[in-house]
């Protein structure tokens, strides 16, 4: 009896481990799309020079230009 109990309990666990990471998943997902919804700038947030409009055509939401993104995102990830 008390195996077929930790049994479920168990499975109770790993069921609730799955809808945790599904509904951090959709969260996730929700949040990127409000954030691509929003408007960029005109000028980079980082180095202050015009945002290129071919790349504020492409991701309206650009908040800093090519450069200044890709040197971000090396950063991050040196960091990681």
């Amino acid at each position: 009896m008390a195996g077929a109990r930790a049994l479920k309990l168990g499975n109770f666990a790993h069921e609730l481990a799955d809808l945790r990471a599904h509904q951090e998943r959709e969260a996730g997902i929700a949040s990127a799309r409000i954030a691509l919804r929003r408007q960029g700038e005109i000028d980079c947030r980082s180095c202050g020079e015009e945002i290129d409009p071919a790349r504020r055509r492409a991701l309206p939401s650009a908040d800093r230009c090519l450069d200044c993104q890709q040197r971000l995102e090396r950063y991050r990830r040196r960091r990681t």
